[in-house]
C-alpha cells in the first residue's frame, strides 16, 4: 500500500505483524532448507557490495531469469508455500511445465565455504588502536573494533568514531535508520561535530569564528576513524558547515562563562541537530539535488546511541532502541553486564507514561499495538517529521517540493489520530558511569544484535574472546538431553572454534558470527551460519535486521592509575 511497509520500524498497512513483516507462512528452517544450487557457481567472486544479493535459485537472480530463452516469462520473486518449498517465479509453455516443476521441488543442499563466510563477515570490519599517550593526554581506551552486516539493501545502519582534538575524549556511535538510510547517514556525519563544538571553550569558538571570517585555515575539531565504506556526503558539506557555524555563533552569543557540562552538551547537540534537519527541509535549497536530499533526510528517521569517553568519565547518550552495554569482569573471572542505556519503545513503561502525559487526551491512541500512533516502533528519533510537523506544514512542504516527493505515497500519508504534534523527540537520555579497573569493554550496537542475543550472552562472548579463555570452559548444554554422539560433535565443534577465534581478529566480527550462527547450545553452527548468509536480500530482512556493533576496549591499568590519582 505504501513504500514504508517493508520497513521493520514503520508499518502503515493493515494486516501486518507488530514488526511490520509480511506474513510468515513457513518456518526459517524449512525456508532455508529449500534453497538450491551452489552460490559459488553463480558468484565466483563475492564483493562487499553484493553480499546482500546472493541468490540461491537457478531460476532467480536479481529478478531476472538466468536463461535467455524467450519461452520464460518473469512473474515475480520466489514465494514460499505453506509446505516450505519455493513456488516457481517464471512460467514457460505448458508442455514443459511438469519438467520445470519437478526440478524446482527437488532442492539440493549447499553451504558457503568457510572462506566465503569469512569474506562476508569481514567485509565491513574496522579496527583502531589508540596510542596510550597522544602528546597531551593519557587515553583510557586501548582501541575499538567495529563491523556491520547488512540485511537491508542498501544497509540502513551507520557508525561513527572520532577523537576530539580541541578537547579531551573520544566519541563513538551507532545509528539505526528507518524508512531509508538518508537520516542515519546525515546524523552519522554531523552529530559529532555538534557535540565537539558544544564542548569547546569560549576562546576556541572565537578563534574558529575569526578564522572563518578572515579566510584562514580552521583548527581541526575531530580526527575521524572510518572504514572506507563509511563515506561523507560531499555535495551537502557546505550546507552542513553553514548550519554548524550558526550553532557555534549562538554559543558565542550565549556565553555564560561557565564550564560546559558533558551531559548538557550531549542533550543540546542532539536536539539542535534534529532542529536543523527539520529547518533545512522547510527552507529547501536552490540546488535540486540538495533540495531533494534534505527532504529525504527529514522524512526518514534514525535512532542514535553515542558514547563519550574522557579518562574515567563515560557518558552514553541514547535516543531510540539501540543499546550500550558495559562488560565487567568480576574477581572470580566471570562476566557481568551493566546496562548503559534504556530502550525508548513500548517495552519501556516510563516511555509510555511520558507520551500519555504529553498527550493527555490521546491516551488510547498515542500508543497502539506497541507503536507510536500505531506506526513507529521507537518513541524517540531524529528526523521522522511526519510525527513532528503540523498537518498543514507537511502538506505545504510536500506540495511545493520536487515531484519525487509529491509522487511518494508515504510522504503524503498522514498518521491516524494526529491531533497534537509533535509526538516524537530526539532528546537523548544520558547515563554517566565512572570507569573502574574491572570495566573491561563497552558494546554499542543497533537492535539487530539485541533481537537475536541476550545481553549476558553478548558480554560473555566478547569477554571470553578478548581474554582467550572460552575454549577452557566446560561445555554447557542448557538442560538439553544429549547423546554421546552429540557430545562428541560439540567437542569437535569447540576444537574447530578455537581456530576460528584466531580467524576473527575483530571482536565485533566474532560477535556477529555468534549472533547469526548460534545454535541452541550457544555455539556457532557453520551450516546455520552459511544458510543465513546465503539468503537473498528479499528474504534476509524477514529473519534479521541490519547489525552494527562497536566494541570499545578499556585500558585497565590507566583507569586504575587515574582512579588512584583522583582519590
Amino acid at each position: 500500500m505504501f513504500a514504508a511497509c517493508c520497513d521493520r520500524r514503520m508499518c502503515v498497512c493493515p494486516g501486518r505483524g507488530r514488526t511490520g513483516f509480511p506474513g510468515r507462512s513457513c518456518s526459517p528452517s524449512l525456508l532455508l532448507d529449500a534453497m538450491s544450487v551452489p552460490t559459488q557457481l553463480l558468484f565466483p567472486l563475492i564483493r562487499s557490495c553484493e553480499l546482500g544479493r546472493i541468490c540461491t535459485s537457478v531460476c532467480y537472480c536479481h529478478h531476472k531469469p538466468l536463461c535467455c530463452r524467450s519461452s520464460y516469462q518473469a512473474l515475480k520473486p520466489l514465494r514460499c508455500g505453506a509446505d516450505g518449498t519455493f513456488a516457481s517465479a517464471f512460467r514457460r509453455p505448458r508442455d514443459h511445465c511438469f519438467q520445470l516443476r519437478q526440478y524446482v521441488t527437488t532442492p539440493q543442499r549447499f553451504y558457503l565455504t568457510p572462506p566465503q563466510v569469512n569474506s562476508i563477515l569481514k567485509a565491513n570490519e574496522y579496527s583502531f588502536k589508540v596510542p596510550e599517550f597522544d602528546g597531551k593526554n593519557i587515553s583510557s581506551i586501548l582501541g575499538f573494533d567495529s563491523n556491520q552486516l547488512p540485511a537491508n539493501a542498501p544497509i540502513e545502519d551507520r557508525r561513527s568514531a572520532a577523537t576530539c582534538l580541541q578537547t579531551r575524549g573520544m566519541l563513538l556511535g551507532v545509528f539505526d535508520g528507518h524508512a531509508g538510510c538518508a537520516c542515519a547517514q546525515a546524523v552519522s556525519e554531523r552529530l559529532f561535530y555538534y557535540i565537539a563544538v558544544s564542548l569547546l571553550p569560549q576562546e576556541t569558538l572565537l578563534e574558529i569564528e575569526h578564522a572563518v571570517e578572515s579566510g584562514r585555515a580552521l583548527l581541526p575539531i575531530l580526527q575521524w576513524h572510518k572504514h572506507p565504506n563509511d563515506y561523507f556526503s560531499k555535495e551537502a558539506s557546505k550546507l552542513y558547515f553553514n548550519s554548524l557555524r550558526t550553532y557555534w555563533q549562538e554559543l558565542i552569543d550565549l556565553n555564560t562563562g561557565e564550564t560546559t557540562d558533558v551531559k548538557e552538551a550531549l542533550i543540546n547537540s542532539f536536539k539542535r541537530l534534529d532542529n536543523d534537519l527539520s529547518l533545512e527541509a522547510q527552507v529547501g535549497d536552490p540546488n535540486s539535488f540538495l533540495n531533494y536530499w534534505v527532504l529525504r533526510v527529514a522524512f526518514s528517521g534514525a535512532t542514535a546511541c553515542v558514547a563519550h569517553v574522557d579518562g574515567v568519565d563515560l557518558h552514553v547518550a541514547n535516543t531510540g532502541d539501540s543499546r550500550a552495554l558495559l562488560g565487567v569482569q568480576e574477581e572470580d573471572g566471570s562476566w557481568s553486564a551493566v546496562t548503559m542505556s534504556h530502550d525508548h519503545n513500548a517495552q519501556n513503561e516510563s516511555e509510555i507514561q511520558r507520551l500519555r502525559s504529553e498527550h493527555p487526551k490521546e491516551e488510547k491512541s498515542v500508543v497502539k499495538q506497541d507503536r507510536l500512533l500505531g506506526l513507529l516502533m521507537p518513541f524517540r528519533a531524529f528526523g521522522d517529521v511526519k510525527f513532528k510537523w503540523s498537518i498543514d506544514l507537511q502538506k505545504h512542504v510536500v506540495e511545493s517540493g520536487p515531484d519525487q516527493l509529491n509522487d511518494n505515497e508515504y510522504t503524503k500519508f498522514i498518521p491516524p489520530n494526529y491531533h497534537t504534534p509533535p509526538y516524537l523527540s530526539a532528546e537523548p537520555e544520558v547515563i554517566y558511569h565512572r570507569l573502574r579497573p574491572k570495566d573491561k569493554f563497552l558494546i554499542l550496537a543497533t537492535d539487530g544484535l539485541w533481537e537475536t542475543m541476550h545481553r549476558q550472552d553478548v558480554v560473555r562472548i566478547v569477554g571470553e574472546y578478548l581474554t582467550g579463555v572460552h575454549h577452557q570452559q566446560p561445555i554447557a548444554v542448557g538442560g538439553y538431553k544429549v547423546t554421546l554422539g552429540q557430545m562428541q560433535g560439540l567437542l569437535m565443534e569447540r576444537r574447530a572454534r578455537i581456530s576460528s577465534v584466531f580467524e576473527d581478529q575483530n571482536a565485533a566480527t566474532h560477535l556477529i558470527r555468534h549472533a547469526v550462527g548460534n545454535n541452541e547450545f550457544g555455539t556457532v553452527d557453520h551450516e546455520r551460519l552459511s544458510k543465513m548468509l546465503s539468503l537473498p536480500e528479499e528474504l534476509a530482512r524477514m529473519y534479521r535486521d541490519d547489525i552494527t556493533i562497536i566494541v570499545v576496549q578499556f585500558n585497565s591499568r590507566v583507569v586504575g592509575a587515574c582512579q588512584n590519582q583522583q582519590q
